[in-house]
């Protein structure tokens, strides 16, 4: 069965008109095909939410006809639909790409992170980071393991991220429009994938949301083909 998705972010007063051409034709989509049509929030960026905004984006899309089989309003069989009420369930999948060797802790701090940017941008280099941390992984699990970190990072002493692993060579991906695309990882960074507060970065929440919640087709603008973005959860969907 089809099924598309759209998931807004209510940090501003209303659905952007972006986002509802976007939803028109996820909709539209679904619908000729007999399918289903789901909206869910992706609420994680926690400094920009704007309050009601959630409850007007969906008064907005339901007004104008666009009415979801899913949604954090009517529920469905992949509850909850919105990505704060499913960190547990991103932490999973985060750590069991740390066993499988996709992904690693960092614990650099936010300070030694900037300095070696400049350094890199002094350099005329790519500004990625340069896994440190992926180098004594070992050490590091231990580390976190250890009840006292738990009490530092609780006291914001330490924290620590997952970053996904990018590999070397080539990312592959099909596009329905652009046919395949190839991307060359050199200049590719390691992402964070888990924030030191728990919270996923959009590429985690939104491919494990799309894989849990079978998500079949995934409909965006022109710039959702951002190379970058496409290329990262596309290895992160295969991971």
């Amino acid at each position: 069965m089809v099924r598309t998705r759209i998931a807004p972010s209510p940090t501003g007063a209303d659905v952007h008109v972006g986002s509802v051409a976007t939803a028109l034709m996820n909709y539209a989509w679904a619908k000729k095909n007999n399918g289903q049509f789901i909206i869910r929030i992706e609420d994680t960026d926690r400094t920009r939410i704007v309050e009601g905004g959630e409850t007007q984006m969906l008064k907005t899309l339901k007004r104008i006809g666009l009415i979801a089989d899913e949604s954090p309003e009517i529920g469905g069989p992949y509850i909850p639909y919105r990505q704060s009420e499913r960190l547990d369930i991103y932490k999973k999948y985060a750590e069991e790409l740390v066993v499988k060797g996709k992904a690693y802790y960092c614990i650099c701090s936010p300070e030694r992170l900037i300095k070696m940017r400049e350094e890199q941008q002094t350099k005329k280099q790519v500004p990625k980071y340069d896994r440190q941390c992926l180098k004594i992984q070992d050490q590091i699990i231990k580390e976190i393991k250890d009840p006292s970190f738990a009490k530092a990072s609780k006291d914001k002493q330490k924290s620590h991220v997952i970053r996904l692993l990018i590999p070397e060579g080539q990312i592959k991906f099909n596009d329905v429009a652009r046919g395949e695309i190839i991307i060359d990882t050199k200049n590719l960074d390691d992402q964070v994938l888990l924030k030191s507060d728990g919270f996923p970065t959009y590429h985690l929440g939104v491919v494990v949301d799309d894989y849990l919640m079978k998500i079949t087709h995934v409909i965006r603008g022109e710039e959702g083909i951002w190379l970058g973005t496409s290329c990262f959860c596309s290895h992160l969907a295969s991971s």
